[in-house]
């Protein structure tokens, strides 16, 4: 399997979790995949029609666009309540606060989800059991990548005089 095809499958595993990551780090340095740059990556593991394509860049950029919105809101309770710290406190805004940003997480996890679910639906069963089968591969490797380092590691363990 190619690199772009594992890109490709990990992309659109964490396809809305790459906003996340990418406002996490400096500017310029974690820029997530657009919409179109993923749905090109699947439609080269399955290929798309053209209104499948269509219908998921529309579907990613609704579902990152409602992510992101979330996220904002997340990022200023979370400021709210580092503010409320100190002797002064007052307890029942910090719960209150605490309750909604659990809230937004559970809605950020729930929209997630829904997107993932909406991708599955918009792909016929024989793209479907590709994707997986491609997924499958992807785990098999990554499997076997990690047993040959975990083999390197203890002849380089085992190499070393004491």
């Amino acid at each position: 399997m190619t690199v772009l095809k594992s890109l490709a499958i990990s992309t659109l595993t964490l396809a809305l979790a790459a906003p996340a990551l990418a406002q996490q780090m400096p500017q310029g340095q974690g820029q997530a995949p657009s919409a179109e740059d993923q749905v090109s990556q699947l439609d080269e593991l399955v290929d798309l029609d053209d209104n499948q394509e269509q219908e998921l860049v529309t579907q990613l950029n609704d579902s990152q666009s409602r992510i992101q919105e979330l996220q904002a809101e997340a990022r200023e309770l979370q400021m709210q309540l580092q503010g409320n710290i100190g002797p002064e406190f007052d307890e029942a805004t910090i719960r209150q606060d605490a309750e909604r940003l659990g809230q937004l997480t559970g809605d950020m996890m729930a929209e997630s989800v829904l997107m993932q679910s909406r991708l599955e639906a918009t792909l016929t069963q024989e793209q479907r059991d590709e994707l997986q089968r491609q997924m499958e591969a992807q785990q098999e490797a990554m499997r076997q990548m990690q047993e040959q380092m975990q083999r390197q590691q203890q002849q380089q363990q085992q190499s070393r005089p004491e």
